[in-house]
């Protein structure tokens, strides 16, 4: 069991409504209030258990407001203060930027962490490791990332690229992050590879709550103005918010101050990944067979198989059965039905757009 870091807050951002999840995840439905692995938890509640061993109860969730009561309920031990509602979705900035405000004034010395709340890590122990080291880097100033140690050449996550160690106490694998790049084709990624200079940039930061205001301020400083504003007077949230720029994290901070040379990683090997889509889920859901060949997301009785492999959720009441096809995902709901393959499943969020291009709001 790790040790709480004094000091040390922890970020989670939920939002979001998974759209390469659908029909899973809906609107009304996210994939982090939901246990999409068959863990038995929801991914949120995942988060703040991996969390919670750090912090001693530190904890900001930041969401929207039509998901607040649904995360308190699920967080039934934060304080109402811990749960920070969002009028409207303005990104990752605004919504990680209110949080190191608030906690700010809290604790002007304070260091966050910031997590999204729908990932899954299956190595706690070498998260916690990561984040001893992460928080003592920043404590010298820098803003620190968790680069993953990449398993393969993924097209669908963004990249970060190493530099030379800085020889931190307390740190001793932590180095200098040269850039951050999106995401590659495959054959640049496969480049990433082989020279091993690159991880994986899963969107975990770790920094002084005031660093990374002041960070912000160098092309933002009207936003950084507005969120101190909030965090001053929490009833002007409703008036101020729609001031605020909508803009990713990466963009309005990390990226400008790597180049900068004010970003350090920390590599990891944690066993990471975002559960972006059905494939990704298939590889959490070991021992959740049913037939022989089927991963059972949910459902099993409801499913039959005969020479046929593939991911399976049930959860309309009715029989699936799958005769002689492979490599078949399918996800059954009530109100509608998902049929696609493991190399199509990124497409899935084309036909959110469509419903929305449709107006079927009911199947959001």
């Amino acid at each position: 069991m790790s040790s709480a870091i004094p000091g040390f807050w922890a970020v989670i951002p939920a939002g979001g409504s998974g759209t390469r999840l659908w029909p899973l995840s809906r609107r009304s439905a996210p994939k982090f209030l939901l246990d999409v692995t068959g863990s038995g938890q929801s991914l949120l509640r995942s988060t703040w258990s991996r969390l919670e061993p750090l912090v001693d109860h530190r904890v900001l969730v930041v969401t929207g407001a039509a998901h607040a009561d649904a995360v308190r309920r699920q967080l039934p031990m934060l304080r109402d203060e811990s749960v920070v509602a969002e009028p409207s979705p303005r990104d990752s900035m605004p919504a990680i930027g209110l949080a190191a405000a608030l906690i700010e004034r809290r604790d002007p010395d304070a260091v966050i962490g910031s997590f999204a709340a729908d990932h899954v890590i299956e190595d706690e122990a070498a998260f916690h490791r990561a984040i001893h080291e992460a928080v003592a880097m920043a404590r010298t100033g820098e803003l620190v990332t968790i680069g993953i140690e990449p398993t393969g050449p993924a097209t669908g996550f963004g990249y970060i690229r190493e530099g030379a160690g800085l020889n931190v106490p307390g740190a001793e694998h932590g180095r200098r992050v040269e850039e951050f790049v999106e995401k590659p084709d495959l054959a640049t990624a496969e480049k990433y590879l082989e020279s091993g200079e690159y991880r994986w940039n899963a969107g975990m930061f770790v920094v002084r709550a005031t660093t990374l205001l002041e960070l912000l301020s160098d092309r933002h400083p009207d936003m950084v103005a507005t969120l101190r504003e909030i965090a001053a007077e929490p009833n002007r949230l409703e008036e101020l918010w729609p001031s605020l720029t909508a803009i990713a994290i990466d963009h309005a901070v990390a990226e400008p101050a790597a180049a900068a040379g004010r970003v350090a990683v920390v590599p990891a090997d944690l066993g990471w990944d975002d559960v972006g889509d059905f494939e990704s889920i298939a590889g959490f859901s070991d021992g959740h067979h049913g037939p022989d060949g089927i991963i059972v997301l949910s459902g099993a009785d409801d499913i039959l198989s005969v020479d046929a492999t593939g991911v399976v959720s049930a959860g309309s009441g009715r029989l699936i059965a799958l005769v002689g096809v492979e490599d078949l995902i399918v996800v059954d709901t009530p109100d509608a039905l998902l049929v696609t393959t493991p190399d199509r499943c990124q497409d899935v969020k084309k036909v959110v757009a469509q419903l929305a291009d449709k107006g079927r709001t009911d199947l959001l």
